[in-house]
């Protein structure tokens, strides 16, 4: 048996030790056809098998109808920042944003870019983003609301869907939380996720989007950036990231083999309870950076330690141990746990028993 260390990076992160098998024994030869998924013409049969597949059991995991579009486009999230300005918002309305964190910020900020009106429904920013508002004021004419829905480098997360008033869109960067527990998606008209944080390797994005809502987008807007190029096309106005989608449809198939998306959420919650636990009965030994529990969020686990030293200490003996990727992000410092929809209860545990350990030894 093959070495697994427990992996607690923010993305690309954990996947599932079954897709990797997968993956490795189709690696060479693609169920026996003598050529990798890597080297296949994205136009042939079994490439298109292979995508539309994928594209069904996003739907399936959602519990989505065929009045979706399942799109698989590159550019990561940022990308989306810049495609959702461009084609949500026209010149006469105002594109509003709720601004959680750094993710959210640069949304917003890539609307004010290329010159569109904005407007800041609400903003946790002067309490250092450690919340997520529950109140939000739109503007006149709104384009849409977006929201991030969980913030890696925070550890907020919504646990509620805001509630637009009829005809505003709703719309959700879901880059680290997709998949990972259900959401009434139907409130949403639009949510994208980077694939590299809970359903496959960097590369990709995904976007799921209502295709009434997007059938009234203006069109006409430069073609890589526009999404009706890539509905129109099916996801293959140009090569795909094909290699990353064919791994993304894998751990699709996963998802639903651990017993859909129901599962997967009692699994994230158990994972992400053994930690907030030790954080919550340290006596403030550990201190969590959100300071609304109801915002915290089960994929990424935010924490302090009672100095910087102590801080490096923890990681480096955490290293030592098998246990990477805790370092937190370097713009606010501190140690982050991300347990995504792959990572196993056991390294959560081991995690866990980590802590209890080092707090024994530190105090």
């Amino acid at each position: 048996m093959e070495k697994r260390i427990h992996n607690f990076s923010a993305g690309p992160s954990t996947l599932p030790l079954e897709v990797l098998h997968q993956v490795q024994k189709d690696l060479v030869s693609y169920k026996g056809l003598g050529l990798s998924v890597m080297e296949m013409s994205h136009r042939s049969k079994e490439y298109g098998e292979i995508i539309n597949a994928a594209r069904e059991n996003a739907r399936k995991i959602y519990g989505l109808g065929d009045d979706w579009e399942v799109l698989f486009l590159q550019g990561g999230a940022s990308t989306q920042f810049l495609m959702v300005a461009m084609n949500l918002c026209p010149d006469d309305k105002v594109a509003n944003y709720i601004n959680t964190g750094t993710w959210a910020t640069n949304a917003y900020k890539e609307a004010i870019k290329i010159g569109k009106k904005t407007h800041l429904a609400a903003t946790s920013e002067a309490d250092g983003f450690a919340y997520i508002p529950r109140e939000f004021t739109l503007s006149e004419n709104p384009a849409y609301l977006h929201i991030t829905h969980n913030n890696t480098i925070r550890g907020t997360e919504y646990h509620w869907t805001p509630e637009v008033p009829a005809g505003v869109p709703l719309i959700a960067d879901m880059s680290s939380n997709f998949m990972s527990r259900p959401v009434d998606i139907e409130k949403y008209d639009m949510v994208y996720a980077g694939a590299q944080k809970n359903v496959g390797p960097a590369g990709c994005t995904v976007v799921l989007i209502k295709k009434e809502f997007a059938a009234k987008l203006p069109g006409g807007l430069p073609t890589m950036l526009d999404y009706k190029t890539h509905i129109a096309k099916e996801s293959m106005f140009n090569t795909p990231p094909a290699f990353a989608i064919y791994v993304i449809g894998e751990v699709f198939k996963w998802i639903l083999e651990q017993g859909g998306i129901d599962s997967i959420k009692e699994s994230n919650l158990a994972k992400a309870n053994l930690i907030y636990d030790v954080i919550d009965n340290s006596n403030g030994f550990y201190t969590g950076s959100v300071t609304d529990k109801e915002s915290r969020s089960l994929m990424n686990i935010t924490f302090l330690l009672p100095s910087d030293e102590l801080s490096k200490k923890f990681i480096a003996e955490a290293a030592a141990n098998d246990l990477n990727g805790l370092k937190g992000h370097r713009s606010v410092g501190g140690c982050r746990a991300s347990v995504y929809n792959a990572c196993p209860y056991e390294s959560a545990h081991a995690l866990a028993e980590f802590m209890k350990k080092f707090m024994a030894e530190n105090k």
